[in-house]
């Protein structure tokens, strides 16, 4: 410093002890400084009190010299302390050099600049409030300082200006906010901890409403929350859950939509206290904002979906994200789907209005970007609403993004079981609801659907089930026209069947047939359901193993979800044309074996049995003709049907058939099928030989078809309980008419059927002459 240079009204004592390096010297200084500034102020002459701020300022505190700015600070202080109530005049000029010293590399220089503004803020008190952005960002600074005594300093300046804050009304909330958003995202602990410190002291002023700038700081908490250090996660738990009571509180005034993302962000996290506090968040935001979230809904269900799957070692999560999920569910109601229109929906999109198409991919312009972590789930496919709908439900469902985010969550071999039934669960709930919005999205989820049935999980084969069944009968998804199917046409034609339908279509058998029902008391399916049939058997074709191990559980379930008559009658029909007759033959016995025994088909057992309904019969000849594929199941539909005279003649065939061990396994399983209690009335119609020739003749057909076997020896013993029709005669049998025996049904051509028999036997005996040319079949044969 220039020694010759005038610092008046300074006098030369002040300045060198101002440049002293003793504190004591300088602080002589400073008490010299203070007796010239209360003169000043008490002669009201401004000029010099900001000319000694000046030079104290530029010519010390801002000096190369250290001792120089040490003497500078504490001149500066000094002023503050002189001028009392009006150093609010002059606080610009007091506090920037301070806060300039704070970035100073002398520790103990920062410490003295911190004193310094101690000093100033202390006799300035609210005056500061609008320096107050300068004064924090400093401070921050501070906050994270490695000298223990600097920190313990601006600790003492933090306190004393939080008390300020408190006491005052006039704190600048909105100018506050940018600065607390970018110094939110400090990775220092220290000045975390400061963040959080300061944010719960305004959420406590009655004054500031720090709850409408929320939106602005919740990410940054939840990044704190992160914090390695346990005391300052603490806090921030404190601060998150003091803001959560204010959000229950105070609902209507709360920027849900605009927290949404952030919450579905931090859902999603690896970190347990941040996934779980922000989907305990989602759970109230849900519930409070209600359908203000559907907007969000497949960023949501990306979050939630997953920890739906967590194992006991993150229980709490699962529990809340489970709530989340049901009450997002309930959100969605049936106003969320596009009103009723004269054509179907699928109609309608295969002669597109071009204003409609225009209108449905614009959407409404409520309700925000959808919340999806992926952009490509956002926007889209949402309808628009009557003007009636718009008043009472003012958020447009979208189900693009939320079929998406299904569909890839399906897709996740690797995601767990209760995922999948919660996505399964959420397909059928918004098939339920919204069935015209969600038949767009049926083409993409259908081959995905048809996956899922090879799950390990039944309960998951059991929802997909429902989903599937829910396609298939929906009217929604009735069309006069099914669209393209998978494969070539496997329809029949009417007249195929042979059965007289006077009156009605018959099922499956029209190609432009719109309810496929087969009697009147059948439920609607729609053009969904003979593809579903289609590709469920071509699934069953490609996976052997699923056949074999779901394959009744799958079709068992089908018939308690939809009619079962329609199911048999369209996978008969289906059968008919399959190219792979050892597979028609395999998948013939599986659906015999299903309408013999399983309890679900009792009713349909009892339309077989007597053939009194021209449906009885129509159905009877659609089974009978691809049961073909299987001689012994052909005879144990005869048996079902009690067409006693046909299964004997059929019985009669078989020794122009090539019997294999496979054959003979089929017999063996026939007649322990007999002994069970679906054919008790076929046992008991044994004690009328008279009425039922054939069955007995039909009987021992099959004893002589059987080696010496278990099998034999069970039927034989059956045979030699059958009565000698001599012995039954009463006293009055000479005087009382002959018993009627029961014919076959004259509304079927028998003849016929027995030469389709012939005909796909004969194309089965082909087959495997071609595979025993290639050796595949001479270990099979059976020499008798």
């Amino acid at each position: 410093m220039n020694p010759e240079k005038d610092f008046a009204p300074l006098t030369p004592n002040i300045v060198r002890a101002l440049n002293d390096k003793l504190y004591e010297k300088r602080k002589v200084a400073a008490l010299e400084i203070e007796k010239l500034v209360r003169e000043f102020v008490a002669q009201n002459n401004t000029v010099q009190i900001k000319h000694v701020i000046q030079t104290l300022s530029q010519e010390f505190a801002l000096s190369q010299h250290p001792h120089s700015r040490k003497g500078g600070l504490i001149g500066l202080a000094a002023c503050s302390i002189a001028l009392g109530k009006d150093s609010g005049l002059y606080l610009k000029e007091l506090i920037e050099p301070v806060l300039t010293c704070f970035n100073d590399a002398d520790s103990r220089l920062r410490y003295y600049a911190c004193e310094a503004l101690y000093n100033i803020v202390k006799v300035a008190r609210g005056a500061v409030l609008p320096h107050f952005n300068v004064l924090f960002d400093g401070l921050s600074k501070l906050a994270a300082d490695p000298d223990p005594n600097v920190k313990s300093g601006s600790e003492l300046l933090d306190r004393l200006l939080k008390d300020i804050v408190t006491e005052s009304n006039k704190f600048d909330l909105v100018g506050f906010i940018p600065l607390l958003r970018e110094r939110i995202y400090s990775n220092n602990q220290y000045a975390r901890q400061f963040i959080i410190s300061w944010i719960l002291v305004l959420e406590s002023v009655p004054d500031i409403n720090l709850l409408d700038y929320l939106p602005e700081i919740l990410d940054g908490l939840f990044q704190i929350l992160g914090d390695n250090g346990k005391e300052i996660r603490k806090m921030c738990e404190v601060v998150l859950g003091e803001f959560l009571k204010e959000i229950k509180k105070n609902p209507s005034s709360v920027k849900f939509a605009e927290m949404a993302n952030i919450l579905v962000i931090h859902c999603q996290t690896t970190d347990d206290l941040i996934q779980l506090t922000a989907m305990c968040w989602m759970r109230e935001f849900i519930q409070l904002a209600g359908r203000v979230m559907l907007p969000y809904s497949s960023g949501i269900l990306t979050a939630v979906l997953p920890c739906l799957a967590y194992d006991d070692r993150k229980k709490s999560i699962k529990e809340v994200a489970n709530v989340c999920n049901q009450s997002l569910m309930k959100l969605v109601t049936p106003e969320d789907d596009e009103p009723d229109e004269p054509k179907p929906v699928l109609q309608r999109q295969a002669e597109p209005n071009p204003d409609d198409s225009l209108a449905k991919q614009e959407g409404t312009p409520s309700g925000g970007p959808d919340g999806s972590c992926d952009s490509s789930f956002s926007g889209g496919g949402g309808s628009v609403f009557t003007p009636a709908s718009t008043e009472r439900a003012p958020v447009t469902l979208h189900l693009d993004g939320i079929v998406q985010v299904l569909n890839c969550h399906l897709s996740d071999m690797a995601i767990g079981m209760m995922t999948r039934i919660a996505v399964l669960k959420w397909l059928y709930h918004l098939y339920i609801k919204t069935p015209r919005k969600m038949f767009r999205h049926t083409d993409s989820l259908f081959p995905i659907l048809l996956q899922t049935l090879s799950d390990e999980s039944d309960e998951v084969i059991l929802k997909d089930l429902e989903v599937l069944a829910e396609i298939a009968s929906s009217p929604a998804g009735q069309t006069d026209d099914p669209g393209p199917l998978d494969g070539p046409d496997l329809r029949v034609s009417h007249s195929e069947l042979q059965v007289p339908t006077p009156g009605r279509a018959n099922l499956l058998n029209t190609p432009g047939t719109k309810g496929l029902e087969c009697s009147p008391s059948t439920p609607t399916m729609n053009s969904y359901f003979y593809k579903f049939m289609i590709n469920l058997l071509k699934r069953f074709s490609s996976e052997r193993k699923l056949l074999e191990a779901r394959g009744a559980f799958i079709i068992r379930q089908l018939c308690l979800l939809l009619n079962a008559e329609n199911i048999f009658h369209s996978m008969a029909d289906i059968l008919l044309r399959e190219e792979d007759l050892k597979f028609a033959s395999t998948m013939v016995h599986t659906l015999n074996t299903i309408l013999l025994t399983s309890t679900e088909l009792f009713q349909l057992r009892n339309q077989l049995k007597d053939l009194k309904t021209l449906e009885s019969q129509n159905l009877f000849c659609c089974l009978y003709r691809s049961w073909c594929h299987n001689p012994v199941t052909t005879v144990s539909l005869c048996f079902l049907t009690q067409n006693y005279r046909h299964a004997y003649d059929l019985i009669q065939k078989f020794g122009d058939l090539e019997v294999t061990v496979d054959f003979l396994t089929e017999v063996d399983k026939l007649v322990q099928l007999i002994e069970c209690p679906i054919f008790t009335y076929l046992r008991l119609q044994l004690l009328d030989v008279k009425s039922h020739p054939h069955l007995i003749k039909a009987l021992y057909g099959l004893l002589m078809l059987l080696p010496q076997s278990s099998a034999f020896q069970l039927l034989s013993r059956r045979l030699q309980c059958v009565p000698n029709p001599e012995l039954l005669q009463t006293e009055d049998s000479s005087q009382a008419a002959p018993k009627a025996q029961k014919a076959d049904s004259p509304s079927i051509d028998y003849a016929e059927l027995l030469q389709h028999f012939e005909k796909v036997q004969k194309k089965h005996l082909e087959v495997r002459h071609q595979r025993s040319g290639r050796g595949d079949h001479l270990d099979r044969r059976v020499v008798l």
